[in-house]
């Protein structure tokens, strides 16, 4: 396993992060707990959860899954083992205050509530799941119309969740403050004011990436590199497509797929096309094709952690045997080719 160096602290992280969206919905708490033992055991010591989990999100699922990591917490005794992220959850959602926006206070209260259902009394990174204003992440790509929005009032709500950040660090509730699903004006916005304001720095940014979602290459490597705020990679199999498993529109039973329509945006021609592709190689030199996946994102330069969540203890060891393989500089040539070929496929 190796470890890189989260934005600019002296904190070192694995290079893959156990996700932990699917327990309380696809996984119990018992397996869980099964993921949470292999991954500590096999070196990874960054966990990334959130208020919203499990998937897909629902009333009755609400927190669920920092409560399977917080009776981990109590069992194992080891909290100071683990890095530990979560984040809280944007505007939108009715059962999760209300569906309304990040705001100072909404801060506060969600961090107190991640607290109690983790049962731990910091969090080490807290991140903003997402922005109050439009995004062109998930399905929102070809509709996001950003000139409606207010850029004066959201300085100053980014100027009031800052100070809401701080006071929970001051207070040791929490230690470090990430974003999730922004775009570039949002991650400069918060450094220039948490420097303007000698208020707490964002470290890292939680956005998708992979072989079919490259877009932060061209949005944030920059900053990333300029201002060392690292790359946690969401989805680095494209949501299990990159597996192959949901080719020709099969949706196995009990997978994601078939259970959460909110992620078919991705089954296009062009990934189709271009997953087919990506499998045909891994398979001409010998690579399992989600462990050549991960490979690639796990050794980008910008990326801190590529974030890895698994169904069942086989897919975890697979993921996490992504680790030992290297990409040599034909197979990264041929990715290329494919990449340039499809480009934005969803």
């Amino acid at each position: 396993m190796r470890y890189n160096r989260l934005g600019t602290t002296d904190i070192k992280v694995s290079s893959l992060c156990l996700g932990t969206m699917t327990w309380g919905e696809q996984n119990s708490e018992a397996h869980g707990h099964e993921q949470m033992d292999y991954a500590v055991e096999n070196g990874i010591n960054f966990f990334d959860t959130a208020e919203l989990y499990s998937i897909p999100p629902r009333p009755e699922t609400y927190g669920r899954t920092e409560e399977i990591i917080g009776t981990w917490f109590r069992e194992r005794k080891n909290r100071d083992k683990i890095f530990l992220a979560s984040k809280m959850a944007g505007p939108g959602l009715a059962w999760i205050r209300g569906g309304g926006p990040i705001t100072g206070a909404a801060v506060q209260t969600a961090i107190e509530g991640s607290l109690r259902r983790l049962k731990t009394d910091y969090i080490d990174l807290y991140q903003l799941h997402w922005s109050n204003r439009p995004n062109y992440h998930f399905q929102n790509y070809y509709s996001f119309a950003p000139s409606a929005v207010d850029y004066a009032k959201e300085r100053e709500n980014f100027h009031e969740v800052l100070l809401a950040l701080d006071s929970s660090v001051r207070a040791g509730k929490i230690r470090h403050v990430g974003l999730s699903n922004e775009m570039p004006w949002g991650v400069f916005e918060y450094l220039k004011i948490a420097e303007r304001h000698s208020l707490p720095r964002i470290q890292t940014i939680q956005n998708e990436y992979s072989l079919l979602c490259r877009r932060f290459e061209q949005d944030l490597t920059e900053i990333a590199f300029a201002e060392n705020v690292g790359l946690l990679a969401w989805s680095p199999l494209a949501g299990g497509m990159l597996s192959g498993k949901y080719a020709n529109g099969s949706r196995p039973a009990g997978t994601r797929w078939a259970i959460d329509n909110r992620i078919l945006f991705r089954d296009t021609t062009s990934a189709n096309k271009a997953v087919a592709a990506y499998i045909e190689l891994a398979k001409n030199h010998n690579f399992d094709p989600c462990q050549m996946a991960l490979a690639f994102v796990e050794q980008q330069p910008f990326v801190t952690s590529t974030i890895i969540g698994a169904t069942s203890m086989e897919q975890l060891r697979s993921n996490i045997s992504a680790t030992n393989v290297t990409l040599s500089e034909e197979v990264q040539m041929k990715i290329q080719e494919i990449y340039l070929e499809h480009p934005r496929p969803y």
